[in-house]
């Protein structure tokens, strides 16, 4: 278990990241070191740069196993589904009456629409309305994995906070709570905090009058969003947010448009973070 020593940055992990083969601090360990790994190298060899990640994957496990059926087996997963469908363009007469239908149906659809495999967006796909079903719609677990992410924070006083995915709500939410020490930075990437019906109106704290703010304890938040990201809808968060300092659009990989490690290592958001990785030194 790694010691209770500051961290100039604190990752926070999206989707998809349950560690069949290690728990507890060994996933979190293994974790970051993906992650460092990435970050440096956008970051070059001129810079050091050390990520502790707060792991919460094993609070979104539940019981039912990996593969499509999920969407149907998880409670508001297949609303979760819909509502996507419809942020990402499916036409209004392919979606009504979507909850009748199978959700492979809808997979197709966002294949197709795409240009990508079907098996990877089946994967991809159900994995996104799961967890965020999960997160969203159970308040025991929604408040046990802000607590473990809270609680990393506070213990390690990162200067940084790089939120990813689905992770970029818990962040958001646990940093708009306060009580917790100034966060120099807050980089999100691929985020669907703006996605409407399925995040952005759940929100906690809400939005106020169609908006969401920037949590007070955040000095300065950077936004990046690959242009073929599916779950950043939509990609420019300064939409929906007051306080989002930078907006940026990048074009990280045709076909891995939402892993973590290609984020991390992009320049962009090296050039985001290298301030306060060099200013910890």
């Amino acid at each position: 278990m790694r010691e209770q020593r500051p961290a100039a940055v604190v990752g926070v992990h999206g989707i998809g990241n349950h560690d069949d083969e290690r728990t507890g601090d060994d996933a979190a360990e293994a974790l970051s070191k993906t992650w460092t790994e990435a970050l440096a190298a956008g970051l070059g060899p001129h810079r050091q740069v050390d990520v502790l990640v707060a792991y919460y994957a094993e609070r979104l496990r539940g019981e039912t196993p990996q593969g499509s059926a999920d969407i149907e087996a998880v409670p508001g997963a297949v609303a979760v589904l819909d509502r996507w469908a419809r942020a990402l363009g499916m036409p209004a007469e392919q979606s009504q009456g979507r909850l009748t239908l199978p959700a492979r149906y809808v997979l197709d659809w966002i294949a197709r629409r795409f240009g990508l495999d079907h098996r990877m967006v089946a994967w991809f796909v159900t994995r996104y309305c799961v967890e965020v079903a999960r997160y969203l719609g159970d308040e025991r677990v929604r408040s046990a994995v802000r607590d473990d992410v809270r609680r990393v924070i506070a213990q390690h006083r990162p200067k940084v906070v790089i939120a990813h995915s689905l992770g970029s709500v818990v962040a958001y939410e646990v940093l708009a709570a306060g009580e917790l020490p100034p966060v120099e930075l807050l980089v999100t990437l691929g985020s669907p905090l703006g996605m409407p019906d399925v995040v952005f109106d759940r929100l906690d704290p809400p939005p106020v009058a169609g908006l969401g703010a920037r949590p007070a304890g955040v000095r300065r938040w950077v936004n990046i969003a690959d242009r073929g990201d599916l779950v950043a809808v939509p990609r420019l968060l300064s939409q929906r947010f007051h306080g989002v300092d930078a907006d940026l659009e990048v074009s990280i990989a045709a076909f891995d448009f939402h892993r973590v490690i290609r984020y991390l290592a992009c320049p962009v958001t090296a050039d985001a973070v290298a301030p306060w990785v060099d200013a910890a030194r």
